[in-house]
Order: structure tokens, then sequence, then C-alpha cells
């Protein structure tokens, strides 16, 4: 026999060709560990850990569809074991965070689309066959500005800073977890629906695009372990006890003399309370998902059987995918809250989960006075949707002040003409969800 039949690798020409077994892919060689704020810079429990970025990650850094904007910051250089660790409160260290969190944000909504079996990588509103182009990122992109916004026109998001008072430490928002995963969203979200973001859409539209800001904040926290773990421990997993979830932006928030975040997503504000001002308005929505993701999360506990983290962290990764595909799945224009609700009644049952999931989404909107609630079993038939509560007054215009910078910017204030293939890129995301399996 020679030497080389020996060898382990080398077929048996005497084998059965079908039998044979192929050796098992080589180990993914791609990806960069990062340095980031897990949240907020004053959320001392959480503080800044190290994440892993699998994919592709250059120096900047950036990748195929996020590229650094920042004349300022010189490009960060992996090390050399391609890695981004560079130290807290520095400009470098800005970079590496805020290109880290708009990656995961991305990441994660492309995530909930395979798992409904559309894997297809979600466009940028000016994304086609023939642009590719990125969304460039400035971590520093608004000297001594309170605010951070995405710009469709500049393809862009520009981050601000400020000192509170005019004197103390400056806050840098591009070091806001909730604040960078918020601006993102309204980014993925003008890829898929680019006409809810003009100012004369009605008021409930706009409030769609600030409520997915804050619970895409909400549902990245909840995308990594290691917060889900660090909410139990600080809740006893009571997610209505308060914590750092449910406080959106608690660094810019206490620099505003608040003692809280911006926005408080668990909150019971009611849509007759909300009026037309978009926060407002967006608070009624982010808090009954919130209360929605309470009580599945409190449905689905079993800790003999299952540890709470890994509970909560399965559950907020399902209820973020159905809110992802009822957004995608709700009228292109002049979409209402009810729409969407309708859309998510829908999608839960057609994912044959239990009936109790329907029951939650219907009991908190209506709460809300977002919907109807029905009445008996009616109320959970397939293909029966709730009637709007609260509607949009006839012509009611949005109410922007106050807003994060993106709804302020006056790119948006007016209903011009959208080139005709503005939906041509989304189309092929919302075709595929639509059609895809549970």
């Amino acid at each position: 026999m020679e030497p080389h039949a020996l060898l382990l690798d080398d077929p048996d020409p005497t084998a059965d060709p079908a039998a044979q077994v192929e050796p098992p892919p080589l180990p993914h060689a791609f990806g960069a560990r990062v340095l980031i704020w897990k949240q907020d810079p004053s959320v001392k429990e959480i503080g800044a850990r190290t994440a892993f970025l699998p994919g592709v990650v250059l120096a900047g850094p950036r990748d195929a569809r996020i590229a650094p904007g920042e004349p300022g910051i010189a490009a960060v250089e992996p090390n050399a074991f391609g890695d981004f660790l560079v130290p807290p409160d520095t400009p470098q260290f800005d970079a590496v965070h805020t290109f880290a969190v708009v990656r995961q944000t991305l990441t994660m909504y492309q995530r909930s689309l395979s798992a409904a079996g559309a894997a297809i990588p979600l466009p940028w509103q000016w994304n086609s066959g023939a642009d590719t182009s990125p969304l460039r990122v400035f971590p520093h992109g608004l000297p001594n500005v309170m605010n951070a916004f995405y710009s469709r026109a500049q393809a862009c998001l520009r981050f601000g800073d400020f000192v509170p008072g005019g004197d103390g430490a400056r806050v840098y928002t591009c070091r806001s977890f909730d604040i960078v995963a918020h601006e993102t969203a309204h980014a993925v979200l003008d890829g898929l629906k680019p006409r809810w973001l003009l100012a004369d859409a009605p008021p409930q539209t706009g409030g769609l695009h600030e409520a997915f800001g804050d619970l895409s904040a909400i549902f990245l926290a909840l995308a990594q372990l290691d917060q889900c773990e660090a909410l139990v421990a600080q809740t006893k997993a009571r997610l209505h006890d308060k914590s750092f979830l449910a406080d959106i932006a608690e660094q810019f928030g206490l620099a505003l003399g608040s003692g809280a975040g911006l926005r408080n997503a668990d909150n019971d504000l009611t849509l007759s309370q909300a009026g037309t001002q978009v926060h407002a308005i967006s608070r009624v929505f982010t808090g009954a998902v919130y209360d929605v993701l309470a009580d599945v999360f409190a449905y689905e506990r079993d800790p003999e059987r299952e540890d709470d983290a890994a509970v909560l962290h399965r559950v907020a990764a399902y209820l973020g995918g159905v809110l992802l595909r009822a957004l995608v799945a709700a009228p292109d224009s002049a979409a209402t809250y009810a729409d969407v609700v309708n859309e998510m009644l829908r999608i839960v049952g057609a994912d044959g989960r239990p009936p109790a999931y329907g029951g939650f989404i219907r009991n908190q909107f209506s709460r809300r006075e977002v919907v109807e609630a029905g009445s008996g079993n009616a109320a959970s038939l397939p293909g029966v949707r709730l009637a709007a509560r609260v509607c949009d007054a006839p012509g009611a215009r949005q109410d922007r002040s106050a807003c994060c910078g993106t709804m302020q910017l006056p790119e948006y204030r007016h209903a011009a003409r959208l080139p005709a293939g503005e939906a041509a890129a989304a189309g092929a995301v919302v075709g595929a969800v639509a059609g895809a399996a549970p």
C-alpha cells in the first residue's frame, strides 16, 4: 500500500460514494472584536464591554453597508488580530462604538427577515441596482448641538455633542447605545417605507417612525445575552420594575435635568392623551409593545426548564421580528397604528403561536385606545381585523417639535415628488417578507 493511502481524508476507492462523509467546513475566519458602551455611559452596571461583529470589518471601521464620514477622526486601524479595541472617551472609540451599534442594528433586522424566510439585505433608501452606496456615519458630526439625525439627502447619520448648562463634562450623543440604535432605525425604516418620513403624513405615521427608533434600542439591548442577564438580575425577571431597559437615552435625559432618560417605554399613555405631538404619540405605541413583551415573557417563563435570560433573549428576538414584518406589510402611505396592530395579529397567527400572543396584542393596544377590543371568539379568528378606536382627525398635521433631529430636518417637510424608483429596492424585501414562510 502506498503511504498516502493511510491519510484519514483520502477517500477509500472501494467505498460507496454516497456514503462518503464531507469534512466539516473551516471556521468562519472573518470578524472583529470591538469595545463599545453596551448602554449609555451613565449606566454603570453595564459599562463598556467587548462585543464581536461577525463579517469583514475594515479600517475605519467600515464594511460594505456602513462607512465613516468623519473628516476630523482619522480612520481607526485594526490591531494585529483584526480587532478594534480602543479606550473609551476618545474620538477613535466614538468611531468604533458608533459603527458597531449601527452594524448591530442592521444585523438584528436582517436576521429577523432571515428567520422569516426572506434572507435579503435591507436597502438604504437611495440603494438601487446601480447605487450600492453605504450609510455614512459622523460620530462628531454636529458640534455643540443637542441632537442627532438621519438624513436621506446626505445618506448619513450625524451625532451631536454639547456641554450641559455651558459647563461640566461634554455629552456625546454618539456614545449612547440607545440614540445610535434609534437613528439607525430611522434609516432602516426609510429604506422600506420612503413616504412615512414625510411631514405631511398623518400623525400616527410619524409616531410609527419614532416608536420604531425607541423599540429598536430596546430590542437591540435584548439581542445581547449579557444585557438580558443584567436586566433579569436587576428586576428579578419583572420587566415592569424600573430598569435601564425602559429608560431611553439615560445620559442625555440626565443632562437635561429629567432625572431619567429622554423617554420611558414603560408608560400608560393613551392615544386620546397624546394629541399630535409625534414623540408623545410614539410613546403610546412603544409602551404597548413593551407591555406585550412583558406579557409574552411572563407567559413563556419556566425557570425550572430554561434560564430567564435565555427566554427573554428568544422572546424579544421573535417580537422584534414580528414588529418589522408588520411594518413592512402595512400600507406604503398614511399607515395607522391599527394597520400595524392588525398585521402583528395576522403574523403571530400565521406563525402558529399560542392564542395568548394575539390576546396580549389585542389587550394592550385596546387599552391604549389604538384598536377596539372586539367581542367573543370572533376577535381572534384569522382574517378578522380590529377596528381603529382613536384615529387621526381628517387633515391633522404632525407636531414635530421636541422630536429627534431626523423628524425636524427640512428635507422631510414637503411631499416633493420622490424618484419614480423610490421603492424599487424596498419592493424586493416587501415581496419576500409577504411571501415568507413563518
